[in-house]
């Protein structure tokens, strides 16, 4: 019976990181501070859901970027080259938005910078941070330590079918072939849980609280992709014109 403290064990690294996740996503699923569950009060309604956060609980920071970017492309106070480069057309223009005035920023005093370079640094910048904490005190986005939480829970979990895997393959070696129906029946059920616990957690847990917590899904479900904008802000640079797809998506 050497192979039971082994089942216990994995058990035990299941059973942890399937509970984390499972605290990590209803944390996630929690009104926000107001007390509201985002359909009406301080969360708002769809419509009052601008486009940059829209562009944010779809997509995060990064979504924010491109849209902030192309905004200013089809307002010609910035051009998107297919090449991969950004260059300033406008610069005045900027002064009275946080997000352009961190694209310039980002670009530099030169007027002209590879998109690769410029997205991650805008993406960083404070007023990207502000409207972010502004969704959490909303009630619409996960918060950093959600994000934390949920991304601990998965990997909690991954480990857990790893180690019940290889615990059970080791265990099943260790005793006569006789035996091995009950060795490969008990470690079935770690197995089993931390599976099912993986695969909910990928294919419906992570992708709607990646960015947007359940209040914050519902408004986006609630937003019409009639305007090129707010399309880019919920479906992604996947509904642009080729060459705005491929200046967004150079690697400089």
């Amino acid at each position: 019976m050497v192979w039971v403290p082994l089942l216990l064990v994995a058990c035990v690294v299941a059973g942890v990181g399937c509970a984390r996740l499972c605290r990590a996503t209803l944390a996630a699923a929690r009104p926000g501070p107001s007390g509201t569950d985002g359909t009406e009060g301080t969360a708002g309604t769809a419509s009052e859901l601008t486009v940059g956060e829209a562009a944010y609980l779809a997509g995060g920071p990064l979504r924010v970027t491109d849209l902030t970017l192309v905004a200013m492309h089809r307002e010609r106070r910035l051009l998107l080259a297919h090449t991969g480069w950004a260059t300033v057309v406008d610069a005045p223009g900027h002064r009275d938005d946080a997000l352009e005035r961190a694209v310039i920023g980002a670009i530099g005093a030169g007027g002209q910078s590879p998109i690769p370079v410029v997205r991650p640094v805008v993406a960083a910048a404070d007023s990207v941070r502000l409207l972010a904490e502004r969704l959490v005190d909303r009630g619409l986005a996960v918060s950093a330590a959600g994000h934390r939480e949920i991304e601990a829970g998965l990997r909690t979990v991954r480990t857990g079918f790893l180690l019940s895997l290889t615990l059970g393959t080791v265990s099943a070696l260790l005793v006569p072939a006789a035996e091995r129906a009950p060795v490969l029946a008990g470690f079935a059920l770690p197995l089993l849980a931390s599976g099912l616990c993986l695969l909910i957690g990928r294919i419906d847990v992570y992708p709607y609280t990646r960015w947007a917590s359940p209040a914050g899904q519902r408004l986006l479900a609630g937003l019409s992709s009639a305007d090129p904008l707010t399309a880019l802000a919920t479906r992604g640079p996947g509904v642009l014109e080729p060459e705005l797809r491929a200046a967004l998506r150079s690697r400089g």
